[in-house]
């Protein structure tokens, strides 16, 4: 009688031991990060200028030498997949952006791609098959620095807007979406969204200063904050500073610095994700000696969940309803944005908690308070997130910067967690 031999697994390391090689990721980093490289250490590598088809190119080059097979769609987008031993199962899929702000930093986007790209070279170092396609993606224009929306790729990718209002977006100098795709290189022929994701996961620096204050490495993001963004215009009366006694005086300003102020109280008022931010003022007609007449202003309210965000909306606007009478100004309030929360998946954020403990790494949740693919993402597949720390919480800047092992930590945290969805064959 022959003994028919069992199918031996193609990997001899346990499972709980792979580790990526966090030398070649930060390599890699370094390399992206000199295209598009300013004085003080950052990266200006804005969506569909040369300088991002260059950081594309070598990207896309990286993914070939990987043994990857590319797919590019009509807004940009591109997939970069490794076949399972099932390719009929959707791919389980890592990305992020490889666009940046004008004064922009090394990691920010770049680190989701780099590890997604960093994972698949060590299942091949360690001659690993999984049951389910891998795929890394980066989407395009994810920054919104040139074009607007934000989010683009993912956004038309997910529905969210139609691929015509993404190419009619224009820069300053009147080029658009559509056109610079086609300059570059980059309109593919698939239509967005007809790509499955039997899963997505997004590896990110924080942004912010939560996890260093902590002392943590690895931070589970079990939700993205939602958003509410308004332009408001209180308009008074204009008239002599000197004259004109404080009694008898329509003064615009004074009035939308107790919204200002009403602003931060609100968000304060439903801790610990509740927030509230003025960032924009414009006052005029902004002379020394001149009561100022009108005064035009953002807010920005966020929240981790609908419920908080809507009462801190109702309750602004009711503050809004009430200094209008007492005032007797004229105030106008638009909402102009609305981003609902983003909770994520329970089994991608268990697969990310379940990778960290296996890893030893220590931990926290973190809620991020920032936009990322992973949103639209979410909305067609389960979706979950890994942050890192990043020096003093600074993103979108060129001093932006982040530990060698904390990438290399959020990578390996990465790679357990796509095996648990993607299963070694």
């Amino acid at each position: 009688m022959v003994r028919r031999s069992r199918r031996r697994r193609p990997v001899k390391v346990k499972e709980q031991h792979m580790k990526i090689n966090g030398d070649r990721l930060w390599a890699s980093l370094m390399e992206l990060a000199k295209i598009g490289a300013t004085e003080k250490g950052g990266v200006k590598r804005l969506a569909l200028t040369d300088l991002d088809k260059q950081g594309r190119d070598l990207v896309v080059g990286w993914a070939r030498e990987a043994g990857l097979s590319i797919t590019i769609d009509q807004i940009g987008n591109v997939f970069m997949r490794r076949d399972g031993a099932n390719n009929a199962l959707p791919p389980v899929m890592t990305g992020s952006h490889i666009d940046t702000q004008p004064t922009g930093g090394k990691f920010d986007g770049n680190y989701g791609v780099l590890a997604g790209l960093e994972v698949v070279r060590t299942l091949n170092d360690l001659n690993i098959k999984t049951e389910a396609p891998i795929e890394v993606a980066f989407w395009t224009n994810e920054e919104g620095s040139r074009f607007v929306p934000v989010m683009m790729g993912s956004g038309v990718f997910c529905g969210a807007f139609s691929l015509e209002t993404a190419y009619a977006a224009k820069d300053v100098d009147g080029k658009t979406v559509g056109e610079e795709l086609e300059r570059i290189g980059y309109k593919g022929p698939q239509v967005p969204g007809d790509h499955p994701i039997g899963a997505y996961f997004e590896t990110h620096i924080e942004q912010g200063p939560v996890l260093e204050d902590a002392d943590k490495v690895i931070g589970v993001v079990p939700a993205v904050m939602g958003l509410s963004w308004y332009d408001c215009v209180v308009a008074g009366m204009e008239a002599h500073a000197g004259p004109t006694p404080m009694g008898l005086r329509k003064d615009a300003l004074q009035v939308a610095t107790k919204i200002m102020q009403e602003v931060v109280a609100i968000a304060n008022r439903y801790p610990p994700y509740g927030r509230g931010t003025v960032g924009m003022v414009q006052v005029f007609p902004n002379s020394r000696n001149v009561i100022p007449g009108e005064v035009k202003f953002s807010i920005d309210l966020r929240n981790v969940n609908d419920e908080l965000l809507n009462t801190m909306h109702e309750e602004m606007l009711a503050f809004i309803d009430q200094t209008r009478s007492e005032s007797g100004l004229k105030i106008e309030i638009e909402r102009v944005s609305y981003y609902p929360p983003c909770p994520f998946h329970p089994e991608c954020v268990d697969a990310v908690r379940n990778a960290t403990a296996k890893l030893g790494y220590s931990t926290m949740d973190v809620v991020s308070g920032a936009g990322h693919d992973a949103i639209y993402a979410a909305r067609l597949a389960p979706s979950g997130m890994i942050f890192v720390p990043c020096k003093d919480g600074i993103s979108h800047n060129e001093i932006e910067d982040a530990k060698a092992e904390h990438l290399e930590a959020g990578c390996n945290v990465l790679l357990h967690a796509m095996l648990e969805r993607a299963r070694v064959a």
